[in-house]
């Protein structure tokens, strides 16, 4: 674990927006091998699980998304204190009940989901988590996993989109 205090910069590029700045010799000390997953928590207020992404020049910085920037009034500039320590979970990040469940009902499904890239499985689980209704969740999480058994574990997220487009309209 690492504490340290660092600033909200602007990122120059077309993905994202701004970012918390981290010295790469602190990034080092929390980065095992080739695992860059840490928890972050911002001025004692907001934990969250993320990336320490490359920044140039052994640097490494940390995305702050309009809706963490928004709950800490963060603006462009601004000074954060930053607590990181390793994050040892299985796909770092949250996994909501809806989709542990249907894991559990859908063995086959769960199979193909685990055959892909960690970067893949976290996408997955962030969109079947994003909603804030249950019965979206659940309803997302076995769309999901239903298209994931069509195409052989194939995952295109164009035809994901489609798939929850066309399940929405039933």
């Amino acid at each position: 674990m690492v504490e340290f205090k660092s600033h909200i910069i602007r990122i120059p590029n077309q993905v994202w927006y701004a970012a918390i700045l981290v010295p790469g010799e602190i990034g080092s000390q929390v980065i095992n091998k080739d695992n860059r997953r840490v928890v972050c928590t911002i001025n004692n207020q907001l934990t969250f699980q993320c990336a320490l992404m490359p920044g140039g020049e052994g640097n490494f910085f940390i995305n702050t998304n309009k809706e963490i920037r928004k709950k800490l009034k963060l603006e462009i500039g601004d000074s954060v204190e930053v607590l990181l320590k390793p994050d040892n979970s299985e796909y770092g990040m949250p996994v909501c009940e809806e989709l542990l469940s249907a894991w559990e009902i859908d063995e086959h499904g769960y199979i193909l989901f685990k055959k892909l890239t960690l970067g893949k499985q976290r996408s997955l689980i962030h969109i079947v988590g994003k909603p804030k209704s249950s019965e979206i969740r659940i309803k997302k999480a076995l769309v999901m996993l239903e298209y994931l058994k069509s195409v052989d574990g194939k995952l295109d997220f164009k035809e994901l989109n489609e798939a929850f487009k066309q399940a929405n309209k039933k």
